[in-house]
């Protein structure tokens, strides 16, 4: 198996998947950011008093910093309360961070994990060996309640890179040549793998730019 089966067949408490098997996972951690008030909302609507457990979710007020607004500011006034009320210490305000690196910073991701927020980049992860995907308010809400979640298992596809990066040439622009080159939906239910040698030049942040 690949990796990414490894993991996703670990956490589902199997010998091994297949692809487009589906699994029920335990997820390690959840990560919401401000723009998700609507997970709070699908917490309660769908019967949730208290989280599975309050040590795996990280709230993070990164993407309205500062509040603009009013609906924004009342955002994360009402994450602030949940938080409290739900006894999650791991709550990062305004001014500590932006999710990702944040959540990077503070040692929360590890391989072999299975890490999933309320936000695409959530995939940035893999450059740690970890399993990372973004979803929407519903599905964190049933992470919150259940600890657990559904995926599918990805077909996997391998992008052996080779060569060096030119003067002024970045690992950002290399990922961007190639979804330009794929299309912006070429990894939808994919697991992607980097190998060869020019990613084992790359040092950490650039392996997360990709």
């Amino acid at each position: 198996m690949h990796a990414i089966e490894k993991i996703l067949a670990n956490a589902a408490g199997k010998d091994s998947v297949v692809t487009g098997e589906i699994v029920n996972c335990r997820v390690d951690l959840g990560e919401v950011n401000d723009i998700y008030l609507q997970t709070v909302r699908s917490f309660y609507e769908m019967g949730g008093k208290k989280v599975h457990d309050p040590k795996k979710l990280v709230f993070i007020m990164d993407h309205y910093a500062p509040a603009s607004t009013v609906m924004q500011a009342d955002n994360q006034k009402q994450f602030r309360e949940f938080c409290r009320e739900q006894k999650i210490e791991l709550f990062f305000d305004v001014d500590q961070g932006v999710c990702h690196q944040a959540m990077v910073d503070h040692g929360l991701v590890y391989p072999g994990m299975i890490l999933v927020a309320t936000d695409s980049h959530a995939t940035t992860h893999g450059a740690f060996g970890a399993f990372g995907t973004g979803v929407g308010a519903t599905d964190m809400a049933v992470i919150m309640i259940t600890g657990k979640l559904w995926f599918r298992v990805p077909e996997i596809v391998r992008f052996h890179l080779t060569g060096t990066l030119p003067r002024g040439v970045f690992a950002k622009d290399a990922i961007l040549r190639i979804i330009g080159d794929l299309g912006a939906d070429y990894g939808i239910y994919k697991g992607i793998e980097f190998t060869g040698p020019l990613l084992r030049s790359l040092n950490v942040s650039e392996r997360m730019a990709l």
